[in-house]
């Protein structure tokens, strides 16, 4: 502005030039100059045609689980992150009705890892499977999983925008049975066969 003023002879900068940075400095933090300046644009959600958005409705009959969380409920929950080294990752499954959990691990969240695990739970439940309900992570919602749960028959649905209480149930399990036996310390990656067979016995 003092350029402009001084060396290309600009007579309607006189007055600007001679602010000074700290009052330019001050001038910013207004509400004025903020509300000209700042611009908020809406997340854009990632539309995934895979898995029914829904309530889970068991209807008051077994087989229906929550993953990760008959529904069978599903979540997923980390054991530790030391120095950037993640830990062992556990796979809660719980059944809507009669509570009944199986609990998994793996080494890595991934469909490498995640699928088998997946297929041996489903199959560890003393009942039939009619319905899969998990939250909407890119570990559940993807054509690997929807295509073993369709040959299987069972119904996929994933938790709702702004409804946190389609999983409740099974975040608190996650609390209740997986903390409290295997606590919160770093566990590596390379333990997760042995917690199997620990979570089976």
């Amino acid at each position: 502005m003092k350029r402009e003023y001084k060396f290309y002879g600009h007579l309607e900068f006189k007055n600007v030039s001679r602010i000074s940075v700290s009052h330019l400095y001050n001038l910013r933090k207004s509400n004025t100059y903020r509300g000209m300046t700042r611009r908020f644009s809406k997340t854009r959600p990632a539309v995934s045609s895979i898995g029914e958005r829904a309530k889970p409705d068991p209807k008051g009959q077994p087989g229906y689980i929550r993953l990760w969380r008959d529904y069978i409920r599903l979540d997923t929950v980390h054991q530790g992150d030391p120095s950037g080294y993640k830990g062992v990752c556990h796979i809660n499954a719980v059944d809507e009705i009669v509570q009944w959990e199986i609990l998994a691990s793996v080494e890595r969240i991934s469909e490498a890892y995640l699928v088998p695990v997946l297929g041996s739970m489903l199959f560890q439940f003393p009942f039939v499977i009619h319905g899969f309900h998990s939250d909407s992570g890119s570990e559940f919602v993807n054509h690997i999983v929807a295509r073993l749960l369709n040959k299987l028959l069972i119904r996929f649905t994933k938790s709702r925008p702004r409804h946190t209480n389609d999983n409740g149930l099974v975040e608190t399990k996650n609390g209740s049975v997986v903390r409290k036996n295997l606590g919160y310390s770093y566990i590596p990656q390379a333990c997760a066969e042995l917690l199997n067979g620990y979570n089976q016995d």
